[in-house]
Formats: C-alpha cells, sequence, structure tokens
C-alpha cells in the first residue's frame, strides 16, 4: 500500500466525507495533506457540488487548516465551463444553476440566455417550475442538453435534499432526452483533471468515500483508487457493488496512512 502511493504524484481528493464531515474537520487528513505538499506531491481537492463557486471551497478548506491554493480546487462547474469553452464556443446557454454557478459562467465568458443552443443542469436551490419549464421546451426544440454532474442527492445536517442527478431526471422523464454528464465519474472530468495538473493516470490516486462516483472515476480513467470509510460508504457495500466500483484499496480514514 504505502509504495503504491509512495510513488504517485498526483493526490485528488473529495471533500465531505473524505477530508471533514459536515463541519467537523479530520485533523488527520489536515496533517497527511500538508506531509504530500512537504513531499513535492500536487494536490486536487475535486467536488461534484457546482452549486457554489471555488471560492467558497477555498475559504472553507482554508478555515478548516489544508491552506488550500485556488489551483488545489476544482468543481463539477469548472469541468462544465471548460467543455462549453473549448468544444461549443460561443453557443448561448439556458442554465438551471445557482446565482453562484451562473457568475462563474458568466465570469468564463460563457453566454447565458433564455434563448439558448445548450441548457446546462445543475443543483439548483432556486429552481423554479417556470425554469423548468423554459428547460424542457428548449431541449423538446433540439437544444443540447448537459447537466454538470449526476448526484441524485446532496447530505446535509438534516438528511438528504435533491440534488442535480434528480432535476436532470425531472428533465429527462418530461423530454425524453437523457443529458450528457459530467463531474465524478466520467472520464471527461479525469482527462481535464490529469491535463490541467500535467500528471497521468499512472501517476494519480484519488481518494473518497462514494463507490459510485469517487471510486468509479478512478476504475473509468485507469486512476489508483482508495475508499475511505469515514463517510457515505459502509464495508458491506463494497461486497455489493458492481465491478466498476471496486476500490484499489480500503481505509478506514486517511489516519490509517499516518
Amino acid at each position: 500500500m504505502k509504495n503504491v502511493l509512495k510513488n504517485k504524484k498526483l493526490f485528488i481528493f473529495d471533500m465531505d466525507g473524505t477530508i471533514y464531515l459536515g463541519d467537523n474537520v479530520f485533523p488527520f487528513a489536515v496533517e497527511y495533506i500538508k506531509r504530500l505538499r512537504e513531499k513535492g506531491k500536487k494536490v486536487l481537492f475535486f467536488t461534484n457540488n457546482a452549486s457554489r463557486n471555488p471560492e467558497v471551497y477555498l475559504n472553507r478548506l482554508s478555515g478548516m487548516g489544508f491552506e488550500p491554493s485556488r489551483g488545489e480546487i476544482m468543481t463539477a462547474g469548472d469541468v462544465t465551463i471548460r467543455f462549453l469553452q473549448t468544444e461549443r464556443p460561443g453557443k448561448k446557454v439556458f442554465l438551471l444553476g445557482t446565482p453562484m454557478l451562473a457568475e462563474s459562467f458568466e465570469k468564463a465568458g460563457v453566454e447565458l440566455s433564455d434563448e439558448a443552443d445548450i441548457v446546462v443542469s445543475s443543483f439548483d436551490l432556486t429552481l423554479t417550475y417556470g425554469k423548468l419549464e423554459k428547460a424542457c421546451t428548449l431541449i423538446r426544440n433540439g437544444a443540447e442538453y448537459l447537466c454538470t454532474h449526476p448526484d441524485y442527492n446532496c447530505p446535509t445536517e438534516t438528511g438528504f435534499i435533491p440534488d442535480s442527478g434528480s432535476i436532470a431526471a425531472a428533465i429527462t422523464a418530461s423530454t425524453g432526452v437523457k443529458p450528457r454528464f459530467f463531474g465524478k465519474p466520467y472520464k471527461d472530468t479525469a482527462g481535464m483533471i490529469l491535463s490541467y495538473t500535467g500528471c497521468t493516470a499512472d501517476e494519480a490516486c484519488v481518494f473518497g468515500d462514494r463507490l459510485y462516483t469517487d471510486i468509479a472515476l478512478g476504475r473509468n480513467s485507469g486512476i489508483y483508487s482508495v475508499l475511505v470509510l469515514s463517510g457515505e460508504t459502509k464495508l458491506r457495500d463494497v461486497d455489493n457493488c458492481p465491478e466498476e466500483q471496486k476500490p484499489d484499496l480500503i481505509i478506514d480514514s486517511i489516519k490509517n496512512l499516518l
């Protein structure tokens, strides 16, 4: 285990459930990531949650003691924006997303419009029936449909609330059109991470607490995957999961690596 990780250059970390849980930071995760940087390793914090901009995560992680740089933080929103910039330049977008996500799109030069070529849906805490109706109408009329990430539920302190995947499911039920998803576990995301960091899949490893996003990202992309049992997944879940979600390594928490 230690020899495999010792040779990796890029360490990709999921956030909630992996390096902290809710508002409770894992001190051993802070220490482990500090040691990685001291050894010259590259660190990247990645979250599928596109409802907030990277600056929010920068402030949150800084307050927890992780001392990240802006370049060490990436969201599924960033991946979607990059795709629009490189593969759909100049296309107008109708967005079902939070004001923070809309601001990120506009800062990146993506034009938001009610008369759009592309519909992008995400985790939208400001969702209205009018926005949902508009998105479905545009898609029925031929607009391309993209979605920032596939998560069905977002964990909160009081339980789960509908996430991006649930909104996408409603749109698909109405239109019959499935979106092109970004974020974990899709290859587009792995490709952007590797391109951004200048590393190959063999040089990278990913840590996470979800089999169907974090671990599947690794399996889909040839990246060494480490399941931590400090969040959503329990050991019994691994026995019943499909082969494409099986981790390369299972640990109770990052504390084991110290």
